[in-house]
C-alpha cells in the first residue's frame, strides 16, 4: 500500500512539475524571443512584456556590434495615439532604451527598428504588449504560487486514485482547500497588489486567471461535499473536478488579464514621455 502511494505521487508530482514548466513557458506575460539577419549577422533578441511600476522597462538588443543603431516605437495600448519613438544607445554592441513606467495594468505596444549600414528591420512583426504591474510581496506571492501548484499535485493524486478504485475523499478534500486558500484567498490579494483590484473576472471583468481558478475550486464541491454514500459517484465527480482542475491549469497566466482604461484616467496620468 505504501508503495503504491509513494508512485501516485511521484507520478503526480512529475505531472505538476510538467504544468509548471508550461505556465512558466506561455502567456502574455512571458517574454517575446526570436532572430532576425541584418548586414550578414544573426541578432537574436528576447523582448520583455511584464515590467513592476516604479520602474522603466528595459529593452535591450545584443547587435554583436556597434555599427548598428536603433529605435524604440511605443504607444498606449489599446489606443490609436501618435508613436513615441526613442533613439536607442548602442554600448560596446548592445543596443539598449527605456519605455518610462506606467500605471499598474497599464499596457503599452512596442515594436524595435533596426538600422543597419546596408539595410533594416523592424522586431518583431507585430508589436509587444508590456503589461505594468504593482510589486507584490514574496510572503504573498510565494505562498501563492506554492499552494496552487500543491492543490494540482493533489489533484493529480485524485485522478490516478479515481482510476485505481482507490478512496479519493481525503485527497478531494485537501484539493479543495488548497485550490480555495491559493486561488480565491491568497490570488485576489496578489491581484490587489498587482494590479489594484481584487477581483477582475466575471462579472467585472474577462480576467481568465480569476474566472479559471473560480471554477477549479466549484468542480471539487461535488466530490467534498456530496455523494458520500456512494463511492462510485464520488469518484466520477472526483473525475470531473480533476479534468476542470486540468483545463484551468493548462489555460496560460494572465491571459486576458487585467487591463487599465486609460480613457478613465486624467490627461496627466496617461503616457510618460
Amino acid at each position: 500500500m505504501k508503495k503504491k502511494e509513494l508512485l501516485i505521487t511521484l507520478v503526480s508530482l512529475i505531472g505538476t512539475i510538467l504544468f509548471a514548466i508550461y505556465q512558466g513557458h506561455t502567456g502574455p506575460t512571458y517574454p517575446v524571443k526570436g532572430k532576425v539577419n541584418l548586414d550578414g549577422k544573426e541578432i537574436k533578441y528576447k523582448l520583455y512584456r511584464s515590467e513592476v511600476c516604479g520602474k522603466e522597462a528595459e529593452v535591450k538588443i545584443n547587435t554583436l556590434g556597434e555599427d548598428i543603431s536603433g529605435k524604440i516605437a511605443y504607444r498606449r495600448y489599446p489606443t490609436k495615439d501618435e508613436w513615441t519613438v526613442l533613439e536607442m544607445k548602442n554600448e560596446n554592441g548592445i543596443l539598449k532604451g527605456y519605455i518610462s513606467t506606467q500605471p499598474k495594468a497599464g499596457k503599452i505596444e512596442y515594436q524595435v527598428q533596426l538600422r543597419g549600414s546596408e539595410n533594416s528591420a523592424t522586431i518583431p512583426s507585430k508589436p509587444v504588449i508590456l503589461r505594468f504591474r504593482g510589486a507584490v510581496p514574496s510572503f504573498i506571492l510565494i505562498p501563492h504560487i506554492i499552494i496552487l501548484f500543491l492543490g494540482l499535485l493533489f489533484a493529480f493524486r485524485v485522478f490516478f486514485k479515481a482510476i485505481l478504485s482507490e478512496d479519493v475523499h481525503k485527497d478531494s478534500i485537501i484539493t479543495f482547500a488548497l485550490l480555495l486558500s491559493g486561488g480565491l484567498i491568497l490570488g485576489p490579494v496578489v491581484q490587489k497588489y498587482a494590479f489594484d483590484a481584487f477581483w477582475t473576472g466575471y462579472p467585472f471583468g474577462q480576467d481568465m486567471t480569476d474566472n479559471k481558478t473560480f471554477f477549479a475550486v466549484l468542480s471539487f464541491i461535488p466530490a467534498v461535499f456530496f455523494f458520500k454514500k456512494n463511492k462510485k459517484m464520488k469518484r466520477w465527480a472526483a473525475l470531473f473536478g480533476f479534468l476542470v482542475v486540468l483545463i484551468a491549469f493548462g489555460i496560460p497566466h494572465s491571459h486576458r488579464g487585467s487591463e487599465l482604461d486609460w480613457s478613465k484616467l486624467p490627461k496627466n496620468e496617461t503616457i510618460q514621455r
